[in-house]
Formats: C-alpha cells, structure tokens, sequence
C-alpha cells in the first residue's frame, strides 16, 4: 500500500489517498499537479485528492494515525 499526504503552511500532514503501486500514485500526482514549486510542492487541480493542498508526500508505511479506508483508493481523474 501507498499513501498520498497533503499538506499546508502551519498545519499538519493529512492523509488524502491510498494506492495499489507507486506508479499508479506518481501518475495521480503528475495528473493533480496543474504547476510544479519544486520541491513536491505545487498548485493542484480542482477535485483531485490534493487541492487546496500546497505540497505532497507518500510513503509505504502510514505516518499518521488516520483511517485508510475514509480516503479514495486509487482515484482518477474520471473519478472526479
């Protein structure tokens, strides 16, 4: 499992997908991603799992506490 986290200035990390491979994640972000501030940082697409989010992350392990199953798991952009 791959999970996807979002985050803002000022506030903590937070869970915002699940995927199956960490090709199936870089793709969504590529996607997601509508202009690149280096540094997995950017401006995200309206309904993709990290709008209004000013940066991302993954990771194979959980780094929170969250419930996996509250998130998409591997969303696309025809799920919007």
């Amino acid at each position: 499992m791959y999970y996807l986290y979002g985050s803002k200035k000022d506030v903590e990390r937070r869970l915002v997908a699940t995927f199956g491979s960490e090709q199936q994640l870089l793709a969504y972000v590529r996607w997601a991603t509508l202009k690149s501030l280096g540094d997995q940082r950017g401006k995200f697409e309206q309904g993709s799992a990290l709008a209004s989010y000013h940066a991302w992350e993954h990771s194979t392990q959980p780094l929170t506490d969250e419930d996996e199953t509250a998130v998409s798991y591997n969303p696309t952009p025809s799920m919007l």
